[in-house]
């Protein structure tokens, strides 16, 4: 009985611990962002809103640099030079994707969590423009990630 009076206590404490993105939905934040410059790709970052997970929320790499968190319900960009990119997360174990953006190009990367033995994974995966936008109608500006800023 106390076994399992520990896992409700650590579900309940996962879930209300976790924050999910709160800026603006990206159906209104769309008309504000800049074109994409020529010489460069965008790629846009989203995890859908859900209470599985909602406390697992590792930073998002490209090519070992922070650009930015796995937030449910939220959605981010970066731009970047056309190459080869690896997108990684790391919880318990590392998760990567692999890709190259070309110069114009726009790719859509959505994270999700799966089963972990101690926490979940976050996975990263490449998803089409149409499946994509469809998601991030609803979702909101999760921001930047600022390496100078602490964690909270």
């Amino acid at each position: 009985m106390k076994k399992y009076r520990f896992i409700f206590i650590c579900l309940v404490v996962s879930v209300l611990s976790a924050c999910a993105a709160s800026g603006p939905k990206y159906s209104e934040y769309s008309k504000s962002i800049a074109p994409l410059e020529t010489d460069k790709g965008r790629i846009y970052f989203y995890r859908d809103a859900s209470f599985f997970g909602g406390g697992v929320q590792p930073d998002i790499l490209i090519n070992g640099e922070a650009v930015g968190g796995s937030l449910p319900g939220g959605f981010f960009y970066a731009d970047r030079v056309p190459g080869n990119y690896t997108v990684s997360t790391s919880t318990e174990v590392e998760r990567t994707l692999e890709f190259v953006l070309a110069a114009g190009e726009t790719k859509y990367v959505r994270t999700y969590v799966t089963m972990g033995v101690m926490v979940g994974h976050v996975i990263p995966e490449l998803v089409g423009p149409d499946d994509a936008m469809k998601a991030m109608t609803d979702l909101s500006f999760a921001g930047y990630y600022d390496p100078n800023k602490p964690k909270e």
